[in-house]
């Protein structure tokens, strides 16, 4: 009773916060609530006792990517009256995609609802079992070369970022590296004749 209640609790919220998402004109709030979805879904995992994907959600997207996207969002400056026009223009797809979504839910209600079991509902774990542990010797022996590659593409996301926010604006000094290594001595050492002063 009490795990059902909870539920309902933080999947309200994560509504909410989805909500709040896509509704917010500003993008760091947008990207403020898009972090509390992300600590509801959380806590949903842990209420399915998969307390790997939970922790995962936290650290990597809410702790990482979440921050990154922070950084980026605040470093662009985005020019939100823009983004405000562009909003009406994708609202009759994103109402469509919206409606297929609700279609799937009611549909997937009702048919659980005539009874048909979609899906075995997963039993609890052994005293001495954790998935984590499983999971992560999986990860680490047999998917160990896809975990690199997504590190190095993150790594890239990162590059990339950066990138973008090192654009040329006005009273921006940045370095021209092809001048720099295109330079000779006698462009930059100048030799000259002094002749000694007498002492007095």
């Amino acid at each position: 009773m009490l795990t059902t209640i909870l539920f309902y609790f933080y999947a309200t919220v994560l509504v909410g916060s989805a909500l709040g998402v896509v509704l917010a004109r500003n993008p760091v709030r947008a990207a403020l609530f898009l972090v509390l979805a992300f600590f509801t879904s959380a806590v949903l995992w842990l209420l399915l006792e998969a307390e790997f994907l939970g922790i995962v959600l936290v650290l990597v997207y809410v702790g990482a990517v979440m921050v990154l996207f922070l950084f980026v969002i605040m470093m662009l400056d985005i020019n939100v009256a823009e983004l405000r026009a562009g909003f009406t223009r994708y609202a009759p797809l994103g109402a469509v995609i919206a409606g297929l979504m609700i279609f799937e839910i009611v549909y997937v209600v009702w048919v659980k609802h005539l009874g048909y079991d979609l899906a075995a509902v997963g039993t609890p774990l052994a005293a001495g079992e954790s998935n984590t542990k499983a999971l992560g010797a999986v990860l680490y022996t047999d998917y160990a070369l896809p975990f690199q590659l997504a590190a190095v593409v993150l790594l890239v996301a990162i590059v990339a970022a950066i990138t973008l926010t090192m654009r040329r604006r006005p009273g921006y000094k940045q370095q021209d590296v092809v001048a720099q290594v295109a330079t000779r001595k006698a462009d930059r050492l100048r030799i000259m004749k002094v002749e000694p002063e007498k002492r007095r």
